[in-house]
């Protein structure tokens, strides 16, 4: 399960390119306006906190935070109507893939996601036909160094987490959706601030797959990530320590 958290370790370390840094704007500012549809206090509204603060770590500018809620709210009478949606499909060599957009124009979102797949020997598939494969869960990763890994378990149990996985660099804490506020309290009065804290899909079973197959398959995702809309990946394909390795130095 610890595949997605190095896979976030690689991208940041390579950095973001300039060129990139408008697109990764675009996608807090959708989240943000998502989240302040129940309330534009993120002091009340825990999801939309979680948004601004993961803002606030990309340096996104304050202005845009702003605006960004008050399209969420209605404030903003002109701003474009977003909605989430949720595609399904089939990457190489039989790997599953689940695709969490926030869009405006729901054709362009699936007609984008359709011509990823298909460009890199994948297919869209109908909706249930893979998200059957993915559990949603809460997830929150923080560095290592933050806490002893065994107060990190004693802490995430009691919180009521499923699982604390020790990941090398980075702990991880996977939870029942209905958990995450109470872990992410847990965290805070722990002094512990989570790198990554949101709602995610977890494989219920991975796949294991040669490092060239598991290239191809991140081919797919890197793609995916790419396109404006799309606001998370996941799938379920083992990751090698090999595979991380090769995507590292690619």
């Amino acid at each position: 399960m610890s595949g997605h958290s190095k896979w976030s370790t690689i991208k940041r370390k390579k950095g973001v390119a300039d060129a990139k840094r408008g697109a990764i704007f675009t996608r807090l500012a959708r989240e943000i306006t998502i989240a302040a549809r129940d309330g534009g206090d993120p002091d009340t509204n825990f999801r939309l906190r979680l948004a601004v603060e993961k803002a606030r770590a990309e340096n996104m500018p304050k202005d845009n935070i702003e605006r960004a809620i008050k399209k969420g709210t209605g404030e903003d009478k002109d701003a474009a109507v977003f909605e989430e949606l949720t595609l399904e499909g089939y990457g190489p060599h039989g790997s599953a893939v689940m695709v969490s957009c926030v869009t405006d124009n729901r054709v362009r979102t699936v007609s984008d996601v359709r011509h990823i797949f298909s460009k890199f020997g994948g297919n869209m598939a109908e909706a249930g036909a893979v998200g059957w494969q993915f559990d949603r869960k809460c997830y929150f990763s923080f560095p290592a160094s933050a806490i002893a890994f065994d107060k990190a378990f004693e802490l995430g149990v009691e919180a009521g987490a499923d699982d604390v996985v020790d990941s090398g660099e980075e702990i991880e804490i996977f939870g029942p959706v209905d958990a995450f506020k109470t872990i992410m309290d847990t965290l805070s009065k722990a002094n512990v601030q989570p790198a990554e804290a949101g709602l995610r899909l977890i494989s219920k079973q991975e796949i294991d797959l040669g490092v060239e197959e598991i290239m191809s398959v991140m081919k797919v995702v890197e793609n995916l990530e790419d396109l404006d809309d799309v606001q998370d990946v996941y799938h379920n394909v083992k990751m090698s320590d090999e595979a991380l390795a090769a995507l590292e130095n690619a």
